[in-house]
């Protein structure tokens, strides 16, 4: 039997990834993700004027840092029962759907995409269009990504000032308000983006393809001339023909915090969101109500302070503790639900939300690497719709405010956390007031839940645990491990923590 152990650091990643992975006779059977980049946004925040989260925490990933503002200020208004005018929250769901809609196709694109021109495949009848669309710097869908995405990313500059790092959520509503002016170029950011979606990625229109409903519909469509040839088409071909659709399944269990705040019932204290929070029973197919009492971190293979099993971000503490020569080997905690590993991203958060074409395709082959992909394309179509959303309700509600500025004497003591749907899945904010400053303010990322190591009881992470049966045709070229890993969308600058007592300064750019 032929064993052998690779060391493998992944590029076009956010952030620096280590995979050590145990071949035996070129099938992984063991996995390791390693977060080595040191960050320190927890501990930097400690001591400091609660409000300072809204300039600090953007700033924990240059990609989704409208992402880390808003749960911050989440957090903060649930401590002092801030209200929030409808407008407001209109206003950061639009932003961060302009946020998510431009990661998703960079992930799709510019990180997942390329890696199908690998010379591996060029005896593959789809190789030539592959490299068409994809080859970097050079492929039609590639290019044409970078400048779409360049352009709703405008949303967030008209109402943030800038992207990346933008701090224009406060507790209480926003900085800026709606107007005509503004309304009418996020509306032809949208617009564009929308027709190009059709055309480029789907080869057929957004309504159509939403309302694709099971296993059936979708290859019928996908038998059509339009579909059949638009990138997406051509991603899905390819994947099954390499398996993709039946590896990298890793944990069952999926997680979602809730996916845009519906404006009117968070102005009424309801926290109710347009895509559900819940956790979805790998085993039984059941969806739960979310409750946050149950998520817990370990850090038994971390590289932190020990502490006995698994503790909730309230009672969570981040002290580094380095031992590279012991069975510790990240910066990453490990996050669990009621002691489960878990995953999230588009395909949980579509998952929990019952959409009818993933959930059919989930329950016929689970959620391979193809799905998982493919559910972040659909889920672009999601976030199209309900932007737009968005800004017709801005239209139909210019007079309202933008902000309420929190009552004189509310600012008190107290704990609160905001959980949100990133980018790349569940994000929350743990954030403990005493005495008018942070006591304690503890983050988990979506790559968190993702990338996690093993817990105290010795459970792998889930992609730890998706990497296990794959097999590796070339050990010095392991491409399919790239594969799996990136069709997580993994982002280590958000996930890793580090704090040096006697460090003069910290990188906090992305």
């Amino acid at each position: 039997m032929a064993r052998i152990e690779l060391n493998l650091d992944l590029n076009r990643v956010e952030g620096d990834l280590s995979v050590q992975v145990t071949l035996e006779d070129g099938v992984v059977v063991a996995a390791r993700t390693q977060g080595t980049m040191y960050r320190g946004f927890e501990q930097i925040l400690l001591g400091r004027a609660p409000r300072d989260a809204m300039v600090i925490t953007p700033r924990v990933c240059g990609i989704c840092g409208t992402a880390h503002l808003y749960a911050g200020v989440l957090a903060l208004e649930q401590i002092w029962s801030t209200p929030v005018p409808p407008n407001a929250t209109r206003i950061r769901n639009l932003c961060l759907i302009a946020e998510g809609l431009q990661n998703d196709l960079r992930q799709t694109f510019l990180f997942f995409a390329p890696d199908l021109c690998h010379p591996r495949y060029a005896a593959d009848p789809l190789h030539a269009p592959l490299m068409a669309a994809f080859e970097p710097f050079k492929g039609d869908v590639y290019r044409e990504t970078l400048t779409q995405t360049r352009q709703v990313l405008q949303i967030v500059a008209h109402f943030g000032g800038q992207w990346p790092h933008s701090s224009y959520m406060l507790p209480g509503g926003v900085v800026t308000p709606a107007d005509t002016r503004r309304l009418v170029a996020c509306r032809s950011a949208l617009l564009g983006l929308q027709r190009w979606y059709e055309q480029r990625i789907l080869g057929g229109g957004l309504d159509a393809w939403l309302a694709l409903d099971s296993a059936e519909a979708f290859e019928t469509w996908l038998a059509q001339p339009g579909p059949a040839a638009a990138a997406l088409g051509l991603l899905t071909r390819f994947l099954r023909g390499q398996g993709l659709d039946s590896l990298g399944q890793g944990t069952p269990h999926m997680l979602a915090f809730g996916t845009w705040c519906e404006p009117e019932a968070w102005a009424r204290g309801e926290p109710r969101h347009t895509l559900p929070a819940g956790f979805l029973d790998g085993d039984s197919g059941q969806i739960q109500p979310l409750d946050p009492a149950r998520i817990t971190e370990h850090v038994r293979h971390s590289w932190f302070r020990p502490y006995e099993g698994g503790r909730h971000p309230f009672e969570g503490e981040t002290v580094p503790d380095y031992q590279p020569e012991t069975d510790r080997y990240t910066w990453a905690k490990a996050p669990r639900y009621d002691g489960r590993v878990v995953q999230t991203g588009p395909l949980a958060e579509l998952l929990i939300a019952s959409d009818p074409l993933i959930r059919d395709l989930w329950s016929r082959q689970g959620g391979g690497a193809w799905l998982r992909q493919f559910a972040r394309v659909r889920h672009i179509g999601v976030a199209l719709r309900h932007g737009l959303r968005m800004l017709d309700e801005l239209g139909a509600h210019l007079d309202e405010p933008h902000f309420v500025p929190p009552a004189p004497g509310s600012e008190v003591d107290g704990d609160g956390a905001g959980l949100i749907m990133a980018a790349r899945g569940a994000l929350g904010h743990w954030v403990q007031v005493r005495d008018g400053v942070v006591h304690r303010y503890q983050i988990i990322t979506p790559t968190g839940w993702n990338a996690s190591p093993r817990d105290s009881l010795g459970q792998p992470g889930h992609w730890e645990a998706s990497l296990v049966g794959l097999r590796v045709q070339d050990p010095e070229d392991p491409i399919e491990v790239g594969h799996l890993i990136r069709s997580h969308d993994p982002c280590l600058v958000c996930t890793v923590h580090f704090v040096g007592a006697d460090t003069p300064s910290l990188r906090v750019d992305a």
